[in-house]
């Protein structure tokens, strides 16, 4: 990790809330953000952010997300993602964030990753891989 991570550093990222982030059990008029999209395009806000802030051949990987999914986000608006950096211990680093619509906040939590070594985790990830026969 580079010394530029600091606590306190923000993200912030605008995205269409299209077909593929809704749920679709409700029919065409009931087409809103489904909730593991919102944990997933955290996550990736999340994760994009922290790139910036790492050395070559690492990256980081989600261990936990505490989400209230607030209000409904209708198909076609546009979600603000913003996450801030609220903790660093050794390689955990913890978020707080919010996910607002142009009329309320529809989300907020909190989101921890760890920086990795990518060619470790690699290692790691075949050894299991034989130890489970594949």
């Amino acid at each position: 990790m580079k010394s530029s991570l600091k606590t306190g550093l923000e993200a912030k990222r605008a995205i269409t809330v299209d077909e593929e982030r809704c749920i679709g059990f409700m029919g065409k008029e009931g087409m809103v953000y489904a909730t593991p999209r919102m944990v997933s395009d955290v996550e990736y806000t999340c994760r994009d952010f922290l790139l910036a802030h790492l050395d070559p051949g690492e990256d980081s990987v989600g261990a936990h997300v505490s989400i209230d999914h607030l209000a409904a986000t209708p198909l076609g608006l546009q979600v603000t993602i913003e996450a801030k950096v609220t903790e660093i211990d050794r390689r955990k680093v913890v978020f707080s964030f919010s996910v607002k619509d142009p009329v309320e906040e529809v989300g907020r939590g909190k989101h921890v990753r760890f920086v990795v070594e990518t060619a470790k985790t690699r290692e790691r990830l075949a050894a299991k891989r034989a130890k489970a026969g594949l």
